[in-house]
């Protein structure tokens, strides 16, 4: 005890053994203090690491932390939006059957402006688009005998005008925003097309968006005549893709992307039944509602068609058989059985004896009337389980048509 004393007299009385023992203090309790802030604030990279001497080391530290902020980020609002795109595996299982959907032109007449029958057109196209429908016929009422949506339109209320305006902002709609400019030109029709809501379809990618096959347009190629056995198109991307194919110029084509500047031309149906995504919608004109059944694009034709009406069997109480290609049918203002009087060709009494089901989607309903827009929704939605339940899934699924 005695020497102990002594020896901290001597410190005391030396300045320079002084000033180093109070340099220790002031460290260890700076050293405390950093230790007890980093504990309390749970921040680990407070920590003292050798690698934060090496500037090197640190940069790439920090780049792995902002990538792994980055990447739970992404996820997080991936799956808060329920956004399946950015997941897609060219590996995961393809959809080989198809839903497609009959519907009178004359819906748009009934409509009082031109603004009301482009947004009607528009509920349509988002119903299709968010039920994943294949294909959609528009048929006349009045036996006008139109193959396509091309030429001119007199007006509404005209002889099946109707079904070609709706035809016709339906295909606007399915394509694309950067394919709209090649594919239609500037039309009464689609005076109003623009401020509907999008479809947003998986086939409508952002320019920065990665997917196996994307829309585009082959452009009109520049230098000698055969040169080459390839092609470019616009995909949408930063720069032109070139193709495995030499195309007519101004020709719609599927891609599937090898890298970010090239990929071969595959069929529509390809992303749906080989990866099973939803690649947007077919549009065809029907002269009737019996050509909506012979003018059938799939091998073999619909194996299970339903009519809609309040007068069939309630959907509750019927289960789907088997199928690959359903067809599901809409009447207009006076249902179904004021299409099958204005078909001449067909010879039947009951709009029932045409389907394989007649179903009334909307038991109970309150209304007196059920809009024809109103009950798409309402029938994809309570058929939806039925159909997945009962679709039949291996095969190829392909179709006849072109879009």
């Amino acid at each position: 005890m005695e020497g102990s004393r002594k020896r901290r007299a001597a410190v005391e009385g030396d300045p320079k053994k002084k000033k180093k023992r109070d340099g220790k203090e002031k460290k260890r309790k700076k050293d405390k203090a950093e230790e007890t802030e980093t504990r309390q604030n749970g921040d680990t990279r407070a920590t003292v690491n050798p690698g934060d001497a090496d500037p090197q080391k640190k940069k790439k530290r920090d780049g792995k932390e902002k990538k792994r902020n980055k990447d739970k980020a992404e996820e997080t609002e991936t799956r808060q939006n329920g956004e399946t795109r950015a997941t897609v595996n060219p590996g995961d299982a393809g959809r080989a059957y198809t839903v497609s959907l009959a519907l009178p032109g004359s819906i748009l007449e009934n409509a009082q402006s031109a603004e009301l029958r482009s947004y009607l057109a528009g509920q349509v196209a988002r119903a299709l688009t968010i039920f994943a429908v294949d294909e959609v016929v528009v048929f006349d009422e009045q036996g006008a005998d139109r193959k396509g949506a091309e030429g001119e339109s007199p007006g509404a209320g005209k002889h099946g005008h109707g079904s070609v305006q709706l035809a016709r902002i339906l295909q606007y709609l399915e394509c694309p925003q950067y394919l709209r400019k090649a594919f239609f030109p500037k039309h009464k029709d689609l005076q109003y097309a623009g401020l509907l809501n999008p479809v947003d379809s998986p086939h409508h990618m952002r320019r920065d968006e990665e997917s196996p096959y994307r829309e585009g347009v082959v452009l009109e190629q520049h230098g000698a005549p055969g040169a080459s056995a390839s092609a470019s198109a616009n995909c949408g991307l930063y720069k032109e893709v070139t193709i495995d194919r030499k195309l007519q110029p101004g020709t719609r084509v599927t891609v599937q992307m090898e890298g970010n500047s090239a990929g071969r031309v595959v069929a529509p149906h390809v992303p749906r039944t080989r990866a099973g995504i939803y690649w947007g919608y077919t549009v065809r004109l029907a002269s009737g509602l019996g050509d909506v059944f012979t003018g059938c694009p799939f091998k073999g034709g619909y194996d299970l068609t339903i009519g809609t009406s309040e007068r069939g069997t309630s959907v509750d109480d019927v289960s789907l058989p088997p199928f690959r290609h359903l067809l599901l049918v809409f009447g207009g203002l006076q249902g179904l059985e004021s299409s099958l009087a204005s078909d001449r060709r067909l010879r039947v009494a009951e709009p029932s004896l045409l389907f394989n089901l007649y179903l009334n989607t909307c038991p109970g309903q309150a209304s007196r009337t059920i809009r024809t827009e109103e009950a798409i929704l309402i029938s994809l939605a309570m058929l939806r389980p039925k159909i997945t339940a009962r679709a039949t899934r291996t095969g190829s699924g392909g179709c006849t048509d072109a879009r």
